[in-house]
């Protein structure tokens, strides 16, 4: 059977973060949900300084039936997906337009400049109105603070692929989620992951687009 029809041919999707984040991890599960529905995606990822928090990013490109370059065109994402709030505004910088929606982290993490005190992180308020200047819809999630009280913040990753799945843009569901993740983990952390993304599905659900 064929997939359901996508918002656009390819559907392009960044997730963007630094090292450390489970980006490249987020970007393989939700890659594997979308080819359990039927789907055909194109990764590509790019790396900075990611042994010391540097810039990650991967390009999902999605479609109903062709493979495409994994290198998404300037200007052309059509879901941003970020883990950390910088990371976001420099994303959509180069690959947003006026119809991208945005997930975003909340949580920042400091670079080695701002702890030294040789530059300046902007206040919350300052890049969450970055990220609604540059974006038709736009989501702001605890998603890292909620990953911590459940004692680890890399369940943030996961947390951001329930969210994704609350909006609707894209087919993913729970059930594809744990069919794929249950491939591979053990009951115990399975059961986990099933409650960080069910997390991030509730945030949507909360606390709407802004």
């Amino acid at each position: 059977m064929a997939p359901e029809k996508l918002p656009a041919d390819p559907f392009n999707l960044v997730i963007t973060g630094v090292g450390g984040q489970g980006n490249v991890m987020a970007s393989r599960v939700l890659g594997n949900i979308l080819s359990r529905k039927g789907y055909t995606v194109t990764i590509g990822e790019t790396f900075g300084a990611s042994q010391r928090g540097g810039s990650v990013m991967s390009h999902l490109r999605i479609s109903g039936d062709k493979t495409w370059s994994p290198q998404i065109p300037k200007g052309r994402a059509h879901v941003i997906i970020s883990l950390e709030p910088t990371e976001a505004v420099r994303v959509l910088a180069d690959y947003g337009n006026p119809q991208v929606a945005t997930l975003c982290n909340t949580r920042p993490v400091h670079s080695i400049s701002v702890i030294s005190g040789e530059a300046s992180y902007p206040e919350e308020d300052e890049f969450k109105q970055w990220v609604r200047d540059l974006s038709d819809k736009a989501w702001f999630l605890e998603a890292t603070n909620t990953a911590m009280e459940m004692g680890n913040p890399v369940f943030a990753n996961i947390i951001m692929i329930g969210a994704l799945s609350e909006t609707g843009i894209l087919p993913v569901d729970a059930q594809t989620f744990e069919s794929v993740l249950g491939a591979t983990l053990g009951a115990d952390k399975l059961a986990v992951n099933r409650e960080a993304f069910q997390k991030g599905a509730e945030m949507i659900r909360t606390t709407g687009s802004a």
